[in-house]
């Protein structure tokens, strides 16, 4: 055992439930994420275009950007409150050897926030130059992603710890870690792969009030999902041949259920480039969403392997309570209602406008 490894705390549940809500609810994450991404990309590259039909669509993302954003966050919470429950003595270990970074998270989101409802709220009044709104909100945005790839992988790999020895000040990256630049644009590239496909899927709702912001949306939503997923081939041979080789392993036959769900996935990811090419907007937007399942499936299952060294999540002391779990089951079906209640009125709202 590395004795820089804390000793876990118990659990109320068995492990299992904890794994089968963090596979739940990350995907989740992710999507809203992805669309995050792809919205504000589309809508940045849309607005310096210039022409009246894409400022119309720059628009039209702009209007939808705020509650993305709010999506992202809260959609983000219940993953990483379960992935502290079952790794929490490697997440708070990493978290605080780059305690610096990890808290410039949240000044970095209010910024993008705030970036992005100017971007919204004064998109006539700024002109062209909401562009440097939306750019900016664009960045602070890949600035946290990159902060929690280096927290998340570093958490993946208690070796590099005794780096704090020599950087004790909080400010200590995982640079030297050689999955860490193809992990964050695997990441970043397939956020705006999957939210390219999502503008396409919007353009639907558009194709009454505006047939040409509707076309323009699916073409270059379509393209961008296509191309993007492209270099994300590429970027995943990377990815995986930058892991260690008993990790890698598990993919290429060591581990039957990682073997198979990789096979699958490369598959559905192959077909998916196939519809993309076609433009069939609902088959493909349906692979991409089981592909997010899949992905997150894989990223627990290369996580176990990263752990077993020193821990296994079976292992876990549970001191029975059930009561708090069926609070959240119940709290959670309750904010569902309540998120799909607002949903149908902003869509009522949008169709009036």
């Amino acid at each position: 055992m590395n004795p820089l490894i804390p000793t876990p705390d118990t659990i109320p549940v068995a492990w299992g439930w904890f794994e089968f809500l963090l596979l739940l609810t990350l995907p989740l994450h992710l999507l809203c994420m992805n669309m995050l991404l792809g919205f504000s990309g589309i809508s940045l590259f849309a607005r310096l275009r210039g022409d009246e039909t894409s400022r119309r669509l720059a628009f039209e993302l702009a209007r939808v950007l705020p509650f993305l954003v709010a999506f992202t966050v809260n959609f983000g919470v219940a993953p990483l409150l379960f992935n502290q429950v079952l790794y929490g003595q490697f997440l708070y270990v990493s978290s605080i050897l780059m305690a610096v970074f990890w808290l410039a998270v949240i000044p970095l989101l209010i910024f993008a926030y705030y970036a992005i409802y100017l971007y919204d709220f004064r998109f006539r009044s700024l002109g062209r130059g909401g562009a440097v709104f939306i750019g900016l909100a664009l960045l602070a945005i890949l600035l946290i992603a990159f902060i929690f790839t280096n927290n998340m992988s570093l958490a993946l790999d208690p070796a590099r710890w005794v780096a704090y020895f020599q950087t004790p000040t909080g400010t200590l990256l995982n640079l030297g870690d050689p999955t860490l630049f193809p992990r964050f644009l695997h990441f970043v590239v397939g956020g705006f792969a999957v939210g390219g496909l999502a503008v396409a899927v919007f353009a639907r709702f558009w194709r009454q009030r505006d047939p040409q912001v509707a076309e323009l949306a699916t073409r270059i939503g379509m393209q961008t999902f296509t191309y993007l997923t492209m270099a994300q081939v590429l970027l995943g041979i990377w990815f995986l041949m930058s892991l260690p080789r008993e990790i890698m392993l598990i993919f290429m036959g060591r581990n039957l259920l990682a073997t198979a769900v990789f096979i699958v996935a490369l598959i559905l990811a192959t077909v998916a480039l196939v519809t993309g090419l076609r433009r069939q907007v609902g088959l493909t937007a349906v692979l991409a969403f089981v592909l997010l399942f899949l992905m997150a499936l894989m990223r627990d299952l290369a996580r176990i392997a990263f752990h077993a060294p020193f821990f296994r999540a079976e292992t876990l002391q549970v001191v029975p309570q059930y009561a708090p779990m069926v609070m959240f089951f119940v709290t959670l079906a309750a904010g569902l209602a309540c998120i799909a209640w607002m949903l149908r009125q902003v869509s009522v709202a949008f169709k009036r406008d």
